[in-house]
């Protein structure tokens, strides 16, 4: 009998544990997910330069971007657009302490790369992903706006360890178990 209650235990925490590392309950980039990548982007910065010949906008000095209430903040950015007889938005790449907030969830890394046409925020080194006591960290995580589902390993791109916390290249996380009465 203790046997079974063990492996049903296991079983349930592996279940619960598997549900938030493929964020399929309200975890950060379940928020995330359903993101309108087509609203339009503000933007405020400590300085501006607009390189039209080569398409794009450096930003710079506590930046903050954000998009259907989205917000990126990060030291730098650098959107890359098109003009197609107005500006269109293809990329944002920030570096310098990104964070990435929405509906109260928190995404934290070294750079992240938003494709807004492909739909997907990919942060590199040092990446930490929270929901209230909930968190993991890793080297890089992608975030697809489209389904929700966020992919984190414990390497950062190249396959170099990320450094601090996490230089074995392993993923780690804490996880709030719900207090049950026997």
């Amino acid at each position: 009998m203790k046997q079974r209650s063990f492996l049903t235990a296991a079983a349930g925490a592996l279940i619960a544990t598997a549900t938030v590392l493929t964020f399929a309950g309200p975890a950060p980039a379940q928020v995330f997910g359903g993101h309108n990548s087509n609203a339009p982007v503000n933007f405020d910065a400590g300085r501006i330069e607009v390189q039209d010949r080569a398409d794009r906008v450096v930003l710079s000095g506590a930046v903050r971007v954000e998009q259907a209430g989205l917000v990126l903040n990060s030291s730098r950015m650098t959107v890359a657009y098109r003009n197609t007889g107005g500006i269109e938005v293809d990329r944002i790449d920030a570096s310098g302490g990104v964070t990435i907030r929405k509906g109260g969830d928190t995404a934290k890394g070294n750079v992240a790369i938003y494709d807004l046409n492909r739909r997907l925020i990919t942060l590199i080194g040092n990446v930490t992903l929270t929901q209230g006591t909930n968190r993991l960290s890793g080297g890089r995580v992608i975030i697809d706006l489209a389904s929700g589902r966020s992919t984190i390993d414990g390497r950062s791109a190249g396959g170099a360890a990320s450094g601090g916390q996490n230089s074995n290249g392993r993923v780690t996380g804490t996880f709030t178990v719900p207090q049950r009465t026997n």
